[in-house]
């Protein structure tokens, strides 16, 4: 069973979901699930085709964003109008959820809801450790 870590009221990150751990979001509130892995990038994940449809079936939408390394700038970008126009809570999953989470801070940094300190302070408390992504979340970050 995978651990659903809360970066923000809307928003927590997860490691590898099951059909099971989708079930159990939709049951605990989840209106999104963000998928930031490529289809079979380990032997035995979940297919995608599996994952919408638990997704469907728990009531939620399903959205996929998958990408390796840093967040590329289109996916911070479509991760912020996810963000902005999805049903809320959003859960994010990779294969350990640092992805997810790298992914929410920039596209936090990007809009402005929250600055650089924070987007750290609150993966921190998640467990995930964004600090070396300091100076990426400063330039995103609206100049005032």
């Amino acid at each position: 069973m995978a651990e659903f870590r809360r970066l923000s009221p809307d928003f927590a990150v997860a490691p590898q979901l099951t059909l099971e751990d989708i079930a159990r979001a939709g049951a605990e509130g989840f209106g999104t699930i963000i998928k930031n892995r490529s289809e079979n990038e380990d032997p035995g994940q979940p297919s995608e085709a599996d994952i919408v449809a638990a997704t469907k079936a728990a009531g939620m939408t399903f959205r996929a964003l998958p990408f390796q390394g840093p967040p590329p700038p289109a996916v911070v970008a479509e991760t912020v109008l996810i963000m902005e126009q999805s049903p809320r809570p959003i859960l994010a999953y990779c294969r350990s959820g640092t992805r997810s989470a790298m992914a929410w801070g920039m596209a936090q940094a990007l809009s402005g809801a929250a600055g650089p300190d924070e987007i750290v302070e609150a993966a921190a408390r998640a467990g995930y450790d964004l600090s070396r992504a300091r100076s990426a979340l400063e330039t995103l970050a609206p100049k005032r």
